[in-house]
């Protein structure tokens, strides 16, 4: 079908094969999380099932333009095995920002100078227009009609009152402001060049902490697998090395026949990520779950890879799209609590990390086993290691009594 649909889009409506490809990589995902959830046969309500497990109840307007193109590829697809015909979908656009007053006309001369002079982006001259419509609402709001009232208390005052939110960065606002008013002063429309006296703005992006799941959870999602059927004992196969030894999804997916030493009783690969060789030991739940997938679940095959695809024709997972899906879906049948967490391998991979440490386990021997090219990667790990965080709390030194009473203890009434 999805061949078909391919070919409707080259003949029937006039896509270049390029962007056809585009849609076809999306639906080869569909063939994906149909492999790793053991469905057969590809309908609507298997597509509303993947947009409701790739974007739960979130709207299209609230998707990016790269998960907006994956809704529409999959709405194209059940239209096309549900009439044979496939719809063109269009979103509305974005509404366009105007400029209005003496300053607006100047923000509008600027923003073609960037246009046309320095030939920037529709994506580059766009941000400039959001950051400088906020700029152009704050002057309105306070009565600044002319680019003579503007100066450097009117610039601090705007700047105090930002409230960008999580959707844009303060940095990102000055910098668009320091060039509209570099623009102002090479204009001659002002006789100061605020843009040098502009506030530098450092901005310290903390990542994110790691989603880690507590041991009993983790057990939990191990025991909930079903191991009775072919697929089940792949997957059961797949979470055990996710869990048990820290893989990425990449290195699952690539597993192959030579990587496995039973006579060492090792797994010993080429991570895909860095390169980096990494050896780690075959435990035995590891080694029997392996074993009973290839002696009654594995298709009959001759590809050097371990974990096959469960439709015919059987082959290796082109992408670790499938490893992911498994252990998702893991965790939402287990009933375990993922709000506001991932819960993908890599999840239980911060897990084994966490666990290691809370075992305190030095950091050089969690950067061997979870492969990482050096120990700064590991460090990641410490900011949620809070019970030995709390070995390093400082006692707070008491405050002498006559403190307070100083001048009578005027300050402390």
């Amino acid at each position: 079908m999805v061949s078909k649909a391919t070919d409707y889009l080259i003949s029937q409506l006039g896509y270049a094969v390029s962007s056809a490809d585009d849609f076809r990589s999306c639906w080869k995902q569909i063939e994906n999380f149909m492999d790793s959830n053991g469905i057969k046969v590809f309908n609507p309500d298997v597509g509303r099932t993947l947009l409701h497990h790739e974007f739960k109840d979130r709207g299209v307007q609230d998707l990016s333009n790269e998960e907006r193109f994956f809704y529409k590829s999959i709405i194209m697809l059940s239209d096309f095995q549900e009439t044979g015909h496939i719809k063109i979908l269009h979103y509305p656009r974005k509404k366009p920002i105007v400029f209005f007053g003496p300053i607006g006309v100047i923000i509008n001369a600027f923003l073609d100078y960037k246009r046309i002079e320095e030939r920037l982006s529709i994506i580059r001259i766009r941000s400039y227009q959001l950051n400088l419509s906020r700029f152009l609402r704050f002057c309105n709001g306070h009565n600044i009609s002319s680019i003579c009232d503007i100066d450097m208390v009117v610039i601090l005052c705007f700047l105090s009152e930002m409230d960008c939110g999580n959707e844009t960065p303060v940095s990102v606002v000055i910098s668009a402001l320091r060039g509209f008013m570099k623009f102002v002063f090479d204009e001659k429309l002002l006789n100061t060049d605020y843009s040098k006296k502009i506030p530098q703005y450092k901005s310290v992006i903390q990542p994110k902490l790691p989603s880690t799941y507590a041991k009993g959870e983790i057990e939990k999602l191990v025991s909930s697998v079903e191991r009775s059927s072919t697929i089940g004992k792949r997957n059961y196969a797949i979470i055990l090395i996710a869990v048990r030894l820290g893989l990425r999804a990449s290195d699952i997916s690539k597993l192959k026949f030579e990587n496995l030493h039973w006579n060492t009783n090792t797994i010993e690969i080429a991570q895909f990520k860095t390169g980096k060789g990494l050896v780690l030991p075959l435990l035995p739940d590891v080694g029997n779950a392996i074993i009973d997938y290839l002696r009654f679940g594995r298709p009959k095959s001759a590809e050097p890879y371990i974990f096959l695809t469960e439709r015919p024709p059987y082959g290796h997972f082109t992408t670790s799209n499938v490893v992911t899906h498994v252990v998702q879906r893991a965790f939402i049948n287990a009933g375990i609590n993922i709000k506001n967490k991932r819960f993908g391998p890599h999840s239980l991979r911060h897990s084994l990390g966490f666990r290691m440490l809370e075992q305190s386990t030095v950091l050089p021997v969690i950067s061997e086993v979870l492969g990482h090219e050096s120990t700064k990667s590991t460090r990641y790990y410490l900011r949620i290691d809070l019970k030995s965080m709390r070995q390093c709390i400082l006692d707070v030194p008491p405050v002498p009594p006559d403190f307070y009473e100083q001048k009578g203890g005027a300050f402390y009434e």
